[in-house]
């Protein structure tokens, strides 16, 4: 695969200083820890999932954490929260489009590293003997 920089430094030159934070805010919150995890539970479930169901599902994962990670998520489109006006309220999460559009281009990275976690295993190893 060849990777054109120049092509991608060019579009990032285009744009606006308020552009490129936004830009930059954004490639970081989907390099943050829970992030990509989130967003696979939800797509896995495939259809709005409630709070607790994601918590039970994203290991490791604190509560705090993860209220975090879906209020991003939501404020960048990624996710639509439902509120429904019951007792006690009922929340669910579920991907937006966008949401599923980056999963499709995250998948192939997510794929590569799980074929290859034998040789990125063993690259360690050699690393730390």
């Amino acid at each position: 695969m060849d990777i054109n920089w120049a092509e991608a430094d060019a579009l990032f030159e285009q744009l606006t200083p308020e552009q490129e934070l936004f830009a930059r805010h954004t490639i970081s919150q989907l390099a943050d820890k829970w992030t990509l995890w989130t967003m696979a539970v939800l797509d896995e479930a495939d259809s709005p999932i409630r709070f607790s169901r994601v918590l039970e599902q994203v290991k490791g994962v604190s509560q705090k954490s993860l209220t975090k990670t879906l209020r991003l998520l939501e404020q960048d489109g990624l996710v639509e929260r439902t509120i429904f006006a019951e007792v006690p309220p009922r929340v669910e999460y579920a991907l937006t489009e966008l949401g599923r559009e980056i999963l499709g281009e995250i998948y192939p990275l997510w794929y590569w590293t799980v074929t290859n976690i034998g040789r990125l295993a063993n690259a360690r190893s050699r690393k730390n003997e």
